[in-house]
């Protein structure tokens, strides 16, 4: 419900007694919008408009997808992964603008900062959220608190707006975030999760998409408070070992915790091209130029990589990924563009190319205390 005096949502319940578990008191930070969000803060005259971040839309006849969209263009039921020509088509009105990736490393930075004056744990799962390990504030009456003066220090030293959940569980607390979004703050307490989960549909849960969504439809089980009383031999059956934990978390059992990590899993980039190509000189400069931009990355965020993925996109929209895990993770640019072309060049078929995208992933810090001669490499 909406606490008239502060703007909070809280969700209230009488205690639940059943599988109590050690307090814990978690904080899943979201940004709102924050691809959009941050160009918005940088150009105030687009405030209040429809934004879309993403490919030339060139009238509708552009190529590419989008990036991520405000809140205004969400109403218009432009989503991230559509097709830029769609979003051109539903909101031709909408400030289209090419993303500024270093612009939005640059307010990550800067928002993960001020997290970490809050909590000596936090875990950054992407470039715009993060979990805070909280329980040193020992109830969730100061957590309430706490929550409200990171979403004003954010607005005020970086203006953009998050949503926070606090729950006692990890996963309790994204769905939380998710459900006060945008620029709110819901707050789930001990013994209130099964109550709070029981409404709501199974596909809220993360991780359930639209296809394990359906099989539990199939099933009969719809909301959380279904799946909830299902039989456990048959979410076994479907869905293996993960049946006992989804049944536990729809029973409000959610022993996740916050596991430290010093930055985001991954970094990627994808280009669509204007016309497809079997230009290999062309794919080779586009992968260079990627795996440069990639490289500056981790050299500021003091990060190696030991995965790299190559994904292509063919003309017939046939989309194709290929992975290789280094021995030694890596940092430096001639390596990770040397095994980027490798990939592409064991993956390509000779089809005309309308996509191609670069993901370094595994990243581990920098450790700066050498151990062994063959550290350094």
């Amino acid at each position: 419900m909406q606490d008239p005096a502060h703007g909070e949502k809280t969700f209230r319940t009488e205690p639940e007694s059943s599988n109590v578990l050690p307090l814990r008191i978690i904080f899943h930070v979201d940004m709102d919008s924050f691809y959009a969000s941050v160009e918005v803060r940088e150009h105030p005259e687009y405030a209040g408009r429809p934004v879309i971040v993403g490919a030339d839309p060139r009238d509708g006849l552009g190529r590419g997808v989008v990036v991520a969209c405000s809140y205004e263009a969400r109403k218009f039921g432009v989503h991230s992964a559509m097709p830029i020509s769609h979003a051109y088509n539903r909101c031709p009105d909408a400030v289209f603008i090419r993303p500024h990736f270093d612009l939005y490393e640059r307010a990550s930075r800067a928002v993960m900062g001020i997290l970490k004056k809050y909590s000596p744990v936090v875990e950054q799962v992407s470039i715009d959220e993060a979990f805070l390990d909280m329980e040193h504030l020992r109830d969730f009456s100061a957590a309430r608190r706490v929550a409200q003066e990171i979403k004003d220090e954010i607005r005020e030293k970086e203006r953009l707006a998050c949503s926070i959940g606090i729950a006692p569980g990890r996963i309790l607390a994204k769905i939380a975030s998710d459900l006060s979004k945008p620029d709110g703050l819901l707050v789930v307490a001990p013994g209130e999760a099964a109550s709070f989960l029981a409404p709501l549909p199974v596909g809220k849960i993360p991780g359930i998409g639209n296809k394990s969504a359906k099989i539990l439809h199939d099933m009969g089980v719809s909301t959380i408070s279904d799946l909830a009383r299902a039989d456990i031999q048959q979410l076994i059956a479907r869905f293996g070992r993960t049946a006992v934990f989804l049944r536990d978390l729809a029973r409000g059992i959610d022993r996740g915790e916050v596991r430290p990590q010093e930055t985001f899993r991954s970094v990627s980039r994808e280009i669509t091209y204007e016309n497809d190509t079997r230009n290999c000189q062309e794919i080779q400069n586009t992968l260079s130029h990627m795996a440069g931009d990639l490289a500056d990355t981790l050299s500021r965020e003091g990060m190696y990589a030991k995965t790299i993925t190559i994904k292509i996109r063919y003309h017939d929209f046939d989309t194709r990924t290929k992975s290789r895990t280094i021995e030694k993770p890596r940092s430096d640019l001639p390596a990770i563009r040397a095994a980027a072309w490798q990939l592409f060049s064991e993956l390509s078929d000779g089809r005309p190319v309308r996509l191609v995208g670069l993901k370094l992933s595994g990243l581990k810090a920098r450790d700066l205390k050498q151990k062994r001669i063959d550290d350094f490499f």
